[in-house]
């Protein structure tokens, strides 16, 4: 038998052996997961270890935690979307683009492979749904699957009504698998909510799906990838925004932590992070009282 590639053998070492289905279901557990819950999850699979079986295993096993009652929220977006400045381009292009990309379909296009491994491996399982958003989508599995991502709106795709704030309504909870800081995307929400002066938004065209035929439609939404608001005078330079929040949040004892294979992981409920972030932002950037 061949020796493991030097790639599994680091991943191997790190977790002290293979992290199986048994030992992830262990680990989350006594991290705080818990039956029936609804929890959105962000995953770095390598700081896991060597997940036996990949992907699969770790979603079997957060399944089995939640159990049938429980519900497994990612984040999708869209890998294939035209590009927002897609408009600035010659019009020739321009005019290829909107006569040939493809709708977004929620069932067959790519989740962002951005967001990694788990999103797309989430939203081809048996069973889940993904929302209708093209640049936002979200997919579920899960008693509450239908619920989180019904209707998602067009505009204001982070805030209410949207899978983000249901959410919260329902009491979820956000886990973070050995996934870095600053991609605890329910702060996005927050930053929807938040009353601060400049705000900034985004302006987009994506086609999408409308009783099956192919439409363009103009997308409204606060500028998720360059930021909302300017923090740079509020946050140590080179840190991104939402690690400041979320190292702030830790260290005002929000949320479990505790280890997941090898991953340093955390636990939080929805609504904290949701009230820690907006009470951050308008005190920080001199918005209105909360």
């Amino acid at each position: 038998m061949d020796a493991p590639h030097p790639d599994q053998a680091t991943l191997l070492a790190r977790a002290d052996g293979p992290v199986t289905r048994d030992r992830l279901v262990r680990d989350l557990g006594a991290l705080g997961l818990a039956e029936g819950d609804t929890v959105m999850f962000h995953t770095r699979m390598s700081a896991i270890g060597y997940v036996a079986g990949g992907p699969p295993t770790l979603i079997g096993a957060l399944r089995e935690v939640v159990g049938d009652r429980g519900t497994l929220m990612v984040t999708c977006g869209w890998n294939d979307a035209p590009p927002y400045d897609f408009t600035d381009w010659p019009q020739a292009w321009q005019e290829a683009v909107r006569a040939g990309h493809p709708a977004y379909d929620p069932v067959s296009s790519e989740a962002d492979h951005d967001n990694g491994r788990l999103p797309e491996a989430l939203r081809r399982w048996p069973g889940a749904v993904r929302s209708r958003h093209p640049d936002v989508s979200f997919a579920a599995l899960g008693a509450a699957a239908g619920e989180l991502t019904a209707d998602h709106p067009w505009d204001d795709p982070h805030g209410p009504g949207s899978p983000l704030g249901r959410l919260v309504a329902l009491g979820g909870r956000v886990l973070m698998l050995g996934a870095p800081l600053e991609t605890l995307t329910l702060l996005h929400h927050a930053e929807a909510l938040a009353d601060v002066p400049g705000k900034r938004f985004v302006e987009y065209e994506q086609p999408v799906l409308v009783g099956g035929e192919r439409v363009w439609r103009r997308f409204r939404d606060i500028d998720s990838s360059d930021g909302a608001f300017d923090y740079s005078s509020v946050t140590p330079a080179g840190q991104d925004p939402f690690e400041t929040i979320v190292r702030d949040m830790l260290a005002a004892g929000t949320g479990l932590r505790g280890r997941v294979g090898a991953a340093d992981s955390h636990l939080f409920e929805a609504d904290e992070v949701v009230d820690f972030g907006l009470a951050w932002i308008q005190e920080k950037l001199g918005g209105a009282a909360v």
